[in-house]
């Protein structure tokens, strides 16, 4: 396997396991200095594992649509407990696009993938959109499971 020396595929959030650090103050203070900058920066390349419904978190995640420019992703978790408008409160106009729409749903005792795709009856599926001020979940008009529960999550590229 060949690994580009580009700085965007080559940069890793990889801490090195150990470091001298002098006995001298002076050489030890910048080495300290040092050492936090790159714990820090290494640790924000790290995807943030954080779903909150209340309001919108980074993701962690580095996005390089536009060339060299970094934007980075914005998540926020939602729930609902039957198909129809879920108000997302996302500004459109403010985002580059979403990067990822998902989600899933429980009947009550199984567990299903948003959006549920049946392989055997196509008006049974169960979908999802989002529109200028809703997710839209849309059950198919056959036989699809009943929604009880479930959650959607919303993860886009921040303009800024």
């Amino acid at each position: 396997m060949t690994f580009s020396t580009n700085p965007i595929n080559s940069q890793g959030p990889y801490i090195r396991t150990s470091r001298h650090f002098p006995q001298d103050v002076q050489p030890l203070s910048v080495e300290i200095n040092r050492s936090y900058v790159d714990i820090a920066n290494h640790i924000n390349q790290r995807t943030i594992g954080i779903f909150a419904t209340q309001k919108s978190v980074v993701t962690g995640e580095s996005w390089y649509v536009s060339g060299q420019t970094r934007q980075q992703t914005l998540r926020q978790l939602y729930t609902f407990a039957s198909a129809g408008n879920i108000p997302h409160n996302i500004n459109l106009n403010d985002i580059a696009g979403f990067t990822r729409i998902y989600g899933t749903f429980t009947d009550g005792s199984v567990w299903y993938l948003l959006p549920y795709v049946d392989a055997t009856a196509a008006n049974n599926q169960v979908s999802v959109i989002v529109n200028a001020t809703n997710i839209v979940i849309t059950a198919g008009g056959g036989s699809p499971p009943t929604i009880v529960s479930g959650f959607v999550t919303l993860e886009w590229l921040s303009l800024s």
